[in-house]
């Protein structure tokens, strides 16, 4: 794919609940008994991807939340996204046109087989289009939203839009697909555990027990001679300290010093990737005053010192966020020149306190005081246990109050945490966005007033409340784009209205905390070569599984 047509496709893509919290250590520091015993057999890949759970039950339907992750390594999509590249691989479809801003047509891959020895067809797609049209609570990535309907002609797939939405096609893309042979049987497959999964993908089930199960390599698979490990293994628990001492090939974990403990286990043979994924934030209420006076979120903007606060929060594994809602430098071909430093904002106390000022509130005796005289009170809510997200609150704090700003910090339970966030029930709240590897996504779930509940209301994206009528307008000319350049100029508006509308404070980037072993196998995605994301719970995997060589 070229570099033009990869920049097109990547502007709209889905990042589910389970990565934004990936961005995070509050995922991964997990506890629980059992596990590997940290010796495999030849051929097998030692993995730390489904960990956390202290047993394991037998679900692999593709559609559950309470899936194992193995699941995403049987069933595939039709085009594989990578987020750090802003790009889609074909897949089960071998490409795609986007014949206009309303119909979108996919080539499904020929010579391919369910692990059953069926053969997989354009059938199969219309049905599982068909399938998740029909139980909505299996359309976790909203298709339907905007598909109008689905039909297929030979080989050829074509989906009709209910609007111009060019966008859409990466969002098709990473529909999993499922035999029509198997699923038509089902009586709920909302409910249903799929205990025995038939998949076109390069894994199947091996052994399974409570503590630990495996998946071995599909025979049959139609890129077997791509598929290198035999056997993966997969424990109920993989804390860091387990994924040190028992030696695995492949984890996903924050790790405290990380070259100390990860690398320094084993000098030779241990690397670490840890990209960028996704943006965190400090998300104002625009609901309440003072977050709805711009002036005041400037003046909270410019009071941080971004660098001081990724540096608490992740230990420097990551850096200080700019101010342009793009992820970077995943999203760099996109910068918009104009805004200074690549939108980066530096600490400027200065002309945060002059800001303040503009919306009403003086210093005072060492303290922010509003008109009333009373001192300016901030509550910053974040999650119990994500103590990554508390360090880097805890210099938020600490910056405020040096302006004379009182701050209290909020630690909900994550459940509450999220309904907290869900419902707008907050004053500021650390939260996350970006990530997708899509510039219309990212900027459309944070941005949208479509996305914009009333206080009390779930939320599924825009949890500040952002509401204005030209983002709304630049959103939807977003969706009718077809040409790179026209996409550039929209995106370079969105950009140099977030930095002048401040809907959420940029901090830093969240991580993604890929720990990687080549003493078994080589190939894994690095820096210079960023051909997959680390991450281990999504389709994205595909690409490192079927990339890998195993070592001399």
């Amino acid at each position: 794919m070229n570099k033009s047509r990869a920049r097109s496709r990547a502007l709209v893509a889905v990042v589910s609940a389970a990565s934004l919290l990936a961005l995070s250590a509050c995922s991964v520091h997990t506890s629980s008994s059992g596990g590997s015993s940290g010796t495999t057999a030849s051929g097998s890949l030692l993995f730390g991807a489904d960990g956390g759970n202290p047993t394991f039950v037998r679900d692999f339907n593709p559609f559950s939340s309470n899936a194992r992750t193995g699941a995403h390594y049987m069933y595939e999509p039709l085009e594989v996204v990578n987020s750090i590249e802003d790009k889609a691989t074909p897949w089960l479809a071998t490409g795609d046109k986007v014949v206009d801003p309303t119909t979108i047509q996919y080539t499904i891959r020929q010579g391919v087989k369910w692990s059953d020895g069926k053969p997989f067809s354009a059938s199969d797609v219309v049905y599982t289009f068909d399938l998740i049209k029909k139980n909505p609570a299996l359309d976790t990535l909203g298709q339907w939203q905007s598909i109008s309907s689905v039909s297929a002609s030979g080989d050829t797939v074509t989906f009709h839009l209910n609007g111009p939405d060019v966008p859409d096609a990466t969002i098709i893309d990473q529909q999993i697909i499922v035999p029509q042979h198997i699923w038509q049987n089902v009586s709920d497959p909302v409910t249903w555990a799929d205990p025995n999964p038939v998949a076109t993908g390069p894994y199947v089930v091996g052994s399974f027990a409570p503590n630990e199960y495996t998946m071995k390599k599909n025979t049959s698979y139609w890129q077997a001679d791509k598929v290198a490990a035999e056997t993966l293994v997969l424990p109920a628990s993989n804390t860091p300290l387990q994924l040190v001492k028992n030696g695995y090939d492949w984890a996903y974990s924050f790790i405290d010093n990380v070259d100390t403990t990860w690398v320094g286990a084993n000098k030779q043979h241990n690397t670490y990737w840890f990209p960028p994924g996704g943006t965190i934030a400090l998300l104002p209420n625009l609901t309440k005053a003072p977050f709805n006076n711009v002036d005041f979120r400037r003046g909270l903007s410019e009071a941080l010192n971004r660098n001081t606060i990724a540096t608490d929060a992740e230990e420097g594994y990551v850096k200080a966020a700019g101010q342009s809602g793009l992820l970077l430098p995943n999203q760099q071909s996109w910068l918009n020149p104009a805004l200074p430093d690549q939108g980066l904002i530096s600490q400027d106390t200065k002309q945060a306190l002059q800001d303040f000022a503009k919306a009403g509130y003086s210093s005072k005796g060492g303290k922010l005081v509003g008109p009333s005289g009373a001192q300016l009170h901030l509550t910053i809510t974040t999650a119990n246990g994500y103590t990554d997200w508390l360090r880097g609150v805890q210099a938020v704090q600490s910056q405020l109050q040096a302006l004379g700003i009182a701050v209290t910090i909020d630690q909900p339970q994550p459940a509450a945490y999220t309904q907290a966030e869900n419902n707008g029930d907050f004053d500021l709240l650390m939260g996350a966005f970006g990530g997708s590897g899509s510039v219309y996504q990212d900027f459309n779930t944070l941005m949208s007033s479509g996305f914009a509940k009333p206080v009390g209301t779930a939320a599924s994206g825009n949890f500040e409340r952002f509401n204005d009528a030209q983002a709304d307008q630049l959103l939807g000319q977003l969706k009718s784009a077809t040409s790179v350049g026209d996409q550039q100029k929209i995106v370079d508006q969105l950009q140099q209205l977030m930095y002048d509308q401040v809907p959420v404070v940029s901090l830093f980037y969240g991580g993604l905390w890929g720990l990687f072993s080549d003493k078994s196998f080589t190939g894994w995605p690095s820096a210079d070569d960023p051909y997959a994301t680390p991450a281990t719970w999504t389709e994205n995997s595909l690409l490192i599984l079927t990339h890998l060589k195993k070592a001399s």
